[in-house]
């Protein structure tokens, strides 16, 4: 009985195998794909984390050995306690107001960046009006001009309206964002369905409350999306600011790094908790984004 069950099981893995315990010839063949698509994900991995690692070391050593030691080598708890210390004594606390500053500048353009994006969205999606179609494009072709070519009308609008080095030269273009409206009409257009909304109407709802009692609660993925995408830009966001803001009191981090010495570890550590923020965001909203990022695909 031992030797028949031992037989069974050799028939098996033969079977499974294939033939000689071989593996397939489609197997065989994918092989080589599968290694070279390994090392290419492995060279991106590579050079997309090296710098984020070099960050993260650098923070730790003194200015000295980030310009001397190896790149990649670890400085000392000591070394980073000083660099905090010194952080915050740069320009007498100016990096927890710059914080305080891009924090200000873009929770305040998000705000109203919601408040104007998804109604607009939805607007132009489940409603009817004169010139609704041209209204479409029109957003389409201006969130398709690059954000840089935009900037001097808008000093220029700044300008006259006296705003120049005010929080709001930077706070209201911010706001305005057609990608976030388009987003937002591609998701009313595509993942609402209207006969939800035609029944609403008929039960003697009006337009405002049909969108704020059921259009909005559905539209949580997109209002997250669109949030995320604004908040993160606005963060990030150099330019404007640059040309907007004149007082260093006002500047936010983004424009604020620039005023730290090249090749320096307490740069190093200003980046690194300038990106905090973001990560933040992201983790927050990340189980919104996903369904966010796929609710166009699907049709209502």
């Amino acid at each position: 009985m031992l030797h028949t069950s031992a037989a069974r099981h050799r028939v098996a893995s033969t079977r499974r195998s294939g033939r000689g315990g071989r593996k397939p010839a489609s197997a065989r063949r994918g092989w080589p794909g599968r290694s070279i698509t390994s090392v290419v994900l492995l060279a991106f991995v590579v050079f997309f984390d090296l710098p984020l690692v070099w960050l993260l070391l650098a923070i730790t050593k003194s200015g000295r050995a980030l310009t001397q030691q190896n790149p990649l080598s670890f400085g000392s708890l000591h070394g980073l306690v000083a660099n905090w210390h010194q952080l915050m004594r740069f320009q007498h606390g100016a990096f927890a107001r710059w914080l305080f500053n891009s924090a200000l500048y873009a929770g305040s353009a998000l705000v109203l960046t919601l408040v104007l994006a998804i109604p607009a969205g939805y607007a132009m999606a489940l409603t009817t009006f004169k010139g609704r179609r041209t209204l479409v494009v029109v957003t389409l072709v201006v969130m398709l001009i690059p954000n840089t070519a935009l900037v001097l009308p808008v000093f220029l609008e700044m300008s006259v309206a006296g705003l120049v080095d005010n929080p709001l030269s930077v706070v209201l273009p911010y706001s305005f964002y057609p990608f976030g409206v388009y987003l937002a009409y591609i998701y009313f257009s595509t993942s609402i369905p209207r006969s939800l909304l035609e029944a609403a109407r008929i039960d003697g709802a009006g337009e405002f409350q049909v969108f704020a009692r059921i259009a909005l609660p559905l539209a949580m993925p997109i209002v997250a999306l669109v949030g995320f995408f604004s908040f993160v830009q606005n963060w990030n966001n150099y330019f404007l600011p640059f040309v907007m803001l004149q007082t260093s009191n006002k500047y936010p981090i983004q424009l604020g790094l620039t005023t730290f010495r090249a090749s320096s570890p307490t740069l190093a550590l200003a980046t690194a908790l300038a990106v905090v923020p973001m990560l933040v965001v992201f983790l927050f909203s990340q189980r919104y984004l996903v369904t966010g990022l796929t609710a166009g695909g699907r049709t209502g």
